[in-house]
């Protein structure tokens, strides 16, 4: 793990987004709220924060960070059946939260694939990526589009 005592604490963001393709049937029955496991966004939004805050536990040279907000949202696109994941996290420390933002869209895709899995045989999970980090020595850093 890397010593990071002697970096200043500073506020810090990560914004993070991935995106999963459904079939019609599964993407039509998140919508309309009929999928047998429940409310998909919201349980994937839940999963999405849990996982930001459990990033530690699952990458393992990852530093344990005090996280002082996660949001996680899902935005339909229905002409591509594609539920877009954008998650931002946030810190007051010494290193940044890149990791945490990316397992929080990770955690929320995953959560859409579990609970689908019976209607679509075949959700895609893609282009999970980093679009911007702020604090820290390096300053702010965006995705070039």
């Amino acid at each position: 793990m890397v010593d990071v005592g002697d970096k200043p604490e500073t506020d810090r963001l990560a914004i993070a987004e991935g995106r999963i393709t459904l079939s019609a049937n599964a993407f039509d029955a998140v919508m309309s709220g009929s999928v047998p496991k429940g409310d998909v966004l919201a349980v994937a939004r839940v999963a999405g924060i849990q996982g930001a805050k459990r990033t530690a536990d699952l990458i393992p040279l990852c530093h344990p960070i005090p996280l002082t907000g996660v949001s996680v949202t899902l935005t339909p696109d229905p002409e591509s059946r594609t539920f877009t994941c954008r998650a931002e996290a946030r810190t007051f420390g010494r290193t940044g939260v890149e990791m945490e933002a990316m397992a929080a869209v990770s955690a929320a895709l995953l959560t859409v694939y579990d609970m689908v899995k019976a209607l679509d045989r075949a959700p895609a999970i893609e282009g999970l990526r980093l679009l911007e980090k702020r604090g820290g020595r390096s300053g702010t850093w965006t995705r070039e589009p």
